[in-house]
């Protein structure tokens, strides 16, 4: 799989502002992706080393437009911690 494919955006939230002192960025991912295909992706796209890389499944949630009942999509979401010193430029505007 191609790293620009894998992946799909950054997630810019209070939260993820706040792990990003620690170190920490988040990223939406393709949901067929493991740990050590986004840890490259991120190496390639970024020129970053990271140290670790958790991931988590957000499921979906029910929504409702006016009468019709429906539902988010889910999608995965992965953690990446760099070492101390790095830093990702791509956020670094947000």
């Amino acid at each position: 799989m191609d790293a620009s494919k894998i992946i799909i955006e950054p997630v810019v939230t209070e939260k993820t502002n706040e792990l990003r002192e620690k170190q920490r960025y988040v990223f939406k991912v393709d949901t067929r992706a493991n740990k050590i295909e986004i840890m490259k992706a991120v190496r390639d796209l970024f020129d970053v080393h990271p140290v670790c890389c958790n991931i988590i499944m957000v499921k979906r949630k029910p929504k409702r437009q006016r009468y019709k009942l429906g539902y988010t999509a889910s999608w995965k979401k992965a953690i990446v911690t760099l070492p101390a010193g790095e830093s990702i430029q791509i956020f670094e505007g947000a």
